[in-house]
């Protein structure tokens, strides 16, 4: 189902808060593009009238380094649009914040980071698809949202999160993404691991309506910013059509 209200989420509420601690103005790519303060997308080509709706039995908590959330091309806010139990910190070096510590423990979550399994230490737990959540748990996936390097060290410095285990994806194909260059080709953008951890979990249409909206997002994102648009032009017909079949 396609929600046409706004929805004001986790990721919104942490952009707005960052916004407000920054002692100068964040200049992205495309400063001069008037934004959608909601999608972050050219207003033209906002896409917020499209939003869908779902239900899901798997949470994510996303950490950002820094000023991550204040890029409009970041995707983590993609989670949040679909995702109801999406929440969103920034990642702090030195102590953590107690709001994300008692989601961490709160007894309805299974914790797992998502993280390359070559990272891992011998002792540490790491699952594969399908990811084997205990009876009564629902997943709870931490991921961290920033560029490569600034993943490894939030991976690195986070020894509150050593205690849970790690799910590592193998992407089968290069990530979508145009509009940011990865460090590697096996990146992929946030929300893309995302939806693969959902087909993990079971949830392959979540997996599939996470994937369409997010390359509605890159499209229209494109149309704002780059004269040659390398996304994928028929996402919109595949998300009403997805929508349909519920």
């Amino acid at each position: 189902m396609i929600n046409k209200q706004l929805k004001h989420h986790s990721v919104h509420r942490l952009y707005d808060a960052r916004l407000k601690a920054s002692t100068r103005p964040f200049l992205a790519r495309g400063a001069h593009v008037q934004r959608c303060p909601f999608c972050r997308i050219d207003e033209q080509f906002c896409i917020c009238s499209l939003r869908p709706e779902t239900k899901s039995n798997a949470g994510f908590l996303l950490l950002y380094y820094d000023d991550e959330v204040l890029k409009p091309s970041n995707t983590g806010r993609l989670i949040a649009d679909i995702i109801d139990d999406t929440f969103a910190f920034i990642w702090q070096r030195t102590e953590s914040n107690p709001d994300l510590v008692s989601i961490l423990k709160d007894e309805q979550w299974y914790p797992i980071i998502v993280f390359p399994a070559e990272y891992a230490s011998e002792e540490r737990e790491v699952f594969s698809e399908p990811y084997d959540i205990p009876e009564g748990l629902r997943p709870l996936f931490v991921l961290f949202d920033g560029t490569w390097r600034q993943a490894k060290k939030m991976f690195r410095k986070s020894p509150y999160l050593d205690q849970y285990p790690i799910a590592s994806i193998m992407p089968e194909a290069q990530s979508r993404f145009l509009v940011r260059k990865a460090t590697r080709d096996i990146h992929l953008a946030t929300a893309e691991v995302a939806a693969c951890l959902l087909d993990g979990v079971g949830e392959k249409f979540n997996s599939e309506l996470l994937a369409t909206w997010f390359d509605l997002f890159s499209f229209r994102y494109q149309c704002g910013v780059k004269r040659q648009n390398q996304g994928d032009s028929g996402a919109e017909v595949r998300l009403v059509n997805l929508l349909q079949k519920t």
